[in-house]
């Protein structure tokens, strides 16, 4: 009698090379060579009837049929450590790992706090942390969860609300010194603002305010602009070289510190939201799933 899963190999050597981006790095972390695992996923292939990756000399891309059976084989390969962890008895110390995406501000700034409490309980999960500014293909890229700020859009993915942070405006005492300090949103036409690229669609971000009970959307226009890395305009603002919205999260500690001061403290009110989210279609871990109830309770 022939057996029914005596391929789970050559699925186990696919979900690597995925996760890993290439046959070399798949093959490290297999420790085998790269020419086994082609041979694995050719097999692989050959069994489903259809091809599973597009393979050029530079690099590896998902089929849309490899895309669905990825998505498949990780939630039987999570069913899979979820019944073994049950039948050892480890249901209270989870194990396993997760891969987290997560913008630089929050990261940076927001993250570790959250963090910790988890770290603390689950000693035995491994977090993988990405911090980029690129919004991942969760599932192409192989992550289990990211962290993304603004309203979801229609992708299909599912989202957790963490907070709703409130922006503000900062500067450096000495350039308020020189150049004043603007009582109305009009003023900031005189004053020299370091707005931000998005890089989702390279148009500037708007600066948002609460104004005489109005939402108000502010583009700002200067002679300086930063693209891929938020923080670059704090960076800017705190040597003096203009005003910049940023995050309460980061702003609090430096007016704390006297090293900014807050602008247009009237207009303030407004906030941006954080979302913790991930595929639906896909099975999460335990632990994947305890680390989105830790991150929404704290």
């Amino acid at each position: 009698m022939s057996r029914r899963f005596d391929h789970l190999g050559d699925v186990e050597t696919f979900v690597t090379v995925v996760e890993k981006g290439s046959m070399t790095a798949g093959a490290v972390a297999l420790a085998t060579t790269p020419s086994v695992l082609s041979r694995a996923i050719s097999r692989l292939e050959a069994r489903l009837g259809v091809q599973l990756l597009r393979r050029t000399t530079r690099r590896l891309s998902l089929t849309e049929e490899g895309r669905l059976y990825l998505e498949q084989s990780r939630a039987a390969f999570a069913l899979i450590d979820d019944a073994e962890r049950a039948m050892q008895g480890q249901g209270d110390e989870l194990t396993g790992s997760v891969r987290l995406s997560v913008p630089t501000t929050y990261a940076h700034h927001r993250l570790p706090a959250l963090l910790q409490p988890f770290v603390l309980r689950h000693p035995q999960v491994r977090v993988e942390l990405n911090i980029t500014n690129r919004n991942v293909d969760l599932v192409a890229e192989g992550y289990d969860l990211a962290i993304r700020m603004g309203p979801l859009p229609d992708s299909g993915l599912v989202g957790r609300k963490l907070e709703d942070a409130p922006m503000c405006l900062l500067a450096a005492p000495d350039y308020i010194a020189r150049a004043g300090m603007p009582d109305r949103i009009g003023d900031l036409t005189r004053h020299a603002c370091l707005p931000f690229v998005m890089p989702s669609t390279g148009r500037v971000a708007p600066w948002i305010f609460h104004e005489d009970g109005h939402d108000v959307d502010w583009t700002p226009h200067g002679s300086l602009q930063v693209s891929d890395d938020v923080l670059g305009v704090v960076s800017l603002a705190l040597s003096g070289l203009g005003i910049c919205q940023t995050y309460d999260f980061i702003a609090r500690p430096l007016f704390a510190q006297g090293r900014a001061v807050e602008v247009l403290v009237p207009m303030r009110g407004r906030a941006r939201p954080f979302s913790v989210i991930y595929a639906p279609h896909r099975r999460l871990s335990s632990a994947s799933r305890a680390l989105i109830d830790s991150l929404v309770g704290a």
